[in-house]
């Protein structure tokens, strides 16, 4: 495939404020011209949507080349089977798709992310699509600077820093123990505010 082999570029100009009603019938109109084969479109959609994903695959995956390479791959699945994958909302399929593909990369690493725990990306592939990954993005920021200074301590160092949970109670002279019930409050504190917000 032809998409595969080129140097691809990560960059998108797309506003992410576009109306909501706009984009499916932009969206619509961009997978017909796919499936009749128009990779015009084809391109058209991926550098509409690339940043979004490749920035939603980081609330799973931790670097960005294997969030790139989950995306490009949902890209290309998409194209090689556009005539033959059942799709009703495109950008519901693409953050799904993103959403699962990182969730299998994570478990052949045996690796999870707190925002897998939190369950909190099915706010993203919702019905009405009101809740932006930046503004998401900005809530769990605010949840963790509510937390307890050796709680944050604990859950940054752990999902920012990525430290093992081992590596943590070494630094801080604590328990394994305590780092995971540490962490444990912390999703569960974030969680409780995000639902605070979006019940």
């Amino acid at each position: 495939m032809v998409f595969k082999a080129q140097k691809l570029s990560f960059s998108n100009n797309t506003s992410e404020s576009v109306d909501f009603f706009k984009d499916i019938s932009e969206d619509e109109l961009l997978l017909n011209l796919i499936r009749k084969e128009d990779y015009t479109a084809f391109r058209s959609l991926f550098y509409k949507y690339t940043d979004r994903l490749i920035r939603f695959a980081l609330c799973y995956v931790s670097d960005k080349q294997s969030a790139e390479e989950i995306v490009l791959d949902i890209f290309t699945y998409l194209w090689q089977n556009r005539n033959e994958v059942e799709i009703y909302s495109l950008k519901s399929y693409l953050f799904q798709a993103t959403k699962n593909k990182s969730l299998s990369y994570l478990r052949e690493k045996g690796n999870v992310t707190y925002l897998e725990e939190l369950e909190v990306s099915e706010l993203e592939v919702s019905n009405n699509f009101n809740i932006e990954f930046e503004e998401l993005q900005k809530l769990i920021e605010e949840a963790i600077g509510l937390l307890p200074d050796r709680c944050r301590e604990i859950f940054l160092q752990s999902r920012e820093i990525d430290k093992s949970n081992k590596e943590i109670a070494a630094d801080l002279n604590i328990s394994e123990k305590t780092v995971e019930n540490q962490i444990t409050i912390a999703i569960k504190k974030i969680k409780s505010h995000l639902n605070n917000v979006y019940k």
